[in-house]
Order: structure tokens, then sequence, then C-alpha cells
């Protein structure tokens, strides 16, 4: 339906998810065929329960160092060319006439941008984009105050940023969660630098290899809630969570929620074992069962399926659009 760009018209958006008690997905891709997943299940959230439109991040990483999402969009490698060929492919998938996704409203997110080795798409990037993550979590508490607070008073106006304090945990990388004067710091955070949204620490990891066997800090969550007065956290590594975990996200104040890992991971998962199954037809030469066309289908109806699922969890039936 739209690529959504401007700051008020997203503004609009994430209050529509406020008033529905439900989190907006914000779903992240490093390849052409996950973009395309991301519509086919907000596409099928529409059908299914009857919704005009609906909204849904699609994001990627620039060069976080983690996952540097927007690098492995193209084999070249290059950031730029990820990045611009990924907003191309987005608007002849859902706006226009003809668009094959209709009803899916996408708010292009840039995710995990750090202030300087990504300063291009925090700048050059903004008018493909409805938000952006200022990350500034490697650096000082002090700096990050300061260039969070900086970032958004020049370009606050244009983008919904979100800002983070303090280092997340990554798979294989862990952090140790904050626990001293947490909520105190993160409040304070949000009223000097005057960010959108919070990506809070809730004691999950990025990048998880497993569901389950981290401890969601649900009581953290509603703390902070209550004290900002309303829904302003945006939620990662949730990849850990289960279905029964995610319902509970919108009630506890989690407007945003960000999943990519188990999605990808998964999909690969199915798509291997299709081939696998496929082998003899693979051997023998035939054309549809060894081009790489029938593994990024069978990628995408994984993946599509997981999506809709979350979607289901975290509220999009609630909407009324």
């Amino acid at each position: 339906m739209a690529l959504i760009t401007s700051r008020p018209e997203a503004l609009e958006y994430t209050d529509l998810f406020r008033r529905s008690n439900a989190s907006m997905a914000i779903f992240c891709t490093a390849a052409h065929w996950n973009t395309e997943a991301i519509l086919l299940a907000g596409q099928r959230i529409a059908e299914k329960y009857k919704l005009a439109r609906v909204p849904l991040a699609v994001a990627m990483t620039f060069t976080y160092p983690y996952m540097p999402q927007a690098k492995r969009t193209t084999y070249s490698g290059n950031e730029q060319a990820g990045f611009l060929s990924q907003m191309g492919h987005l608007k002849a998938l859902c706006e226009g006439p003809g668009a094959p996704y209709p009803q899916v409203v996408v708010l292009p997110h840039l995710d995990h941008a750090d202030p300087k080795r990504d300063r291009w798409a925090l700048t050059e990037g903004l008018p493909h984009l409805a938000s952006v993550m200022f990350d500034a979590q490697e650096h000082p508490f002090d700096d990050n105050l300061a260039w969070t607070g900086d970032y958004v008073a020049t370009y606050g106006e244009e983008v919904l940023v979100e800002g983070i304090i303090e280092e997340l945990s990554v798979a294989g990388q862990h952090q140790a969660v904050q626990r001293n004067a947490y909520v105190e710091k993160a409040v304070r955070y949000m009223a000097e630098t005057g960010v959108d949204f919070l990506v809070a620490d809730l004691g999950t990891e990025q990048n998880s290899t497993r569901v389950g066997g981290v401890r969601y800090l649900k009581e953290r969550a509603r703390k902070l809630t209550s004290h900002l007065g309303e829904a302003r956290l945006v939620f990662h590594g949730t990849s850990c969570l289960s279905v029964k975990e995610m319902q509970q996200l919108a009630t506890d104040g989690i407007i945003r929620v960000n999943m990519w890992t188990r999605i990808v991971r998964e999909a690969g998962q199915t798509a291997a074992g299709r081939v696998f199954a496929r082998r003899e037809a693979v051997a023998a030469g035939d054309f549809e069962a060894t081009e790489s066309r029938q593994y990024l289908h069978d990628s995408i109806e994984a993946a599509a399926s997981i999506m809709v699922e979350v979607m289901e969890a975290i509220g999009y039936p609630r909407l009324r659009i």
C-alpha cells in the first residue's frame, strides 16, 4: 500500500498500536527474499483478520559488527548498495498500482546505527526511513547522552528515534544485565535526549540460538512504562521468547518488537530439509529442483509462517483499521 517516511504518519501508526494494546513488528532483513517474506506475512495477516492496512517496520542494520545486514544484502558487500537496493525492492513490492502486497504499510527502519561508523545511513539515508535506532551503546554514557540529544535536535523532526543506554547481550558475547538504578537512568536519558523510544535491557540476548533459557524482566518493563507514562519501549532479543511470553509484551509497555535471528535460522533449516528431500532430482539435474529459486521460495514460505505467528502473538488481531 505505501512506504511511510514522514514522522507525523509514523507517529499516527505508533498511536494506533498504543490504542489497540498491541506492539508493532520490526522484522529485520538481510536479503531480498527475506524482505518479501515480511510483506507476505503482513498481507496474510490483513486477509486473515480483514484489516484494510497492516503496518509494520522492515529494518536493517548498516555496519553493525554482530550482524551488518546492509552489507549482507548483496554479494558485493557494499552497505550503501544493499541499503538502496532494499529500499527500491520495498517500493516495487508494496507501493503503487499493481503492487503484489497492497495492504501492507511499511515503515522502513535503520537498526543499530552507530553515530560514527554509520553516519551515511543516519543522514543521507533519512529520506528512505520512518525511524532509526541511534545506537551509541558502545560509547561512554556522557557521550551517548550528548550525541543522541544532538541527533534528535537535528533530525528528530524528520524521523522517529530509538535510543539505548547500555550494551545489550549478544549470543556468545554476553553482557551482565544492568541492575543498579537502571530505571532511573533510563528515565533521565529519555528526558534529556528527547528520543521517542528506548531500546531497553530486559534480560534477553540478541542473535540468540535458542528459544527460552533467558529471563524476561517483566517487572522492569512495567516499572519503566509507569515512569514514562505510556508505551515507549522497544524489545530486542525476541528470538529468545516463546509465543506465550510474546503475548505479554504490549501489556508491559513494549510498543515495538524487533526480531530476526530465529526467523531466518528456522526458515533456512526448513529450506535445507526440502533440498535434501529432493536430492535425487538435484543429482539428476532437474532444473526446477536445482535452481536456487526453489530454495528461496521455501525460505520465504517458512519465514512468513513464523512472522504471522509472531504478529498474532503481539496483538495484530486487535488492530482496528
